[in-house]
């Protein structure tokens, strides 16, 4: 991998919310990978540069998935949900994130 220089404001952006959910549990401790929500336009390059410069460790591999956001109905009108896209970071051996006193 080449050594690209990322705007940090950017970096900042790029990750949305961590993802707590069961499935991102069973990820967790099944290949140490943390989800997250983020921005529409990032790139793995992005968001691997922005875990590592956020929290302080060593990420492994970044796998992304766009999810399409379900049609839902709010009264008469039929309404969409938001598009969301998901990044599956996986640490490096030894490497661990904490959210809120949790370790994953």
């Amino acid at each position: 991998m080449s050594n690209v220089q990322f705007d940090e404001g950017r970096l900042m952006q790029v990750l949305v919310a961590p993802m707590v959910t069961e499935k991102a549990t069973q990820a967790a401790e099944k290949s140490n990978a943390v989800l997250f929500k983020v921005l529409q336009d990032a790139t793995k390059p992005e968001i691997k540069a922005a875990v590592e410069l956020l929290f302080n460790v060593k990420v492994a591999a970044v796998n992304v998935l766009n999810q399409k956001g379900k049609a839902k109905r709010f009264g008469k009108t039929v309404g969409r949900r938001d598009h969301v896209r998901k990044a599956y970071v996986t640490l490096a051996a030894g490497q661990e994130l904490n959210f809120g006193g949790e370790a994953v």
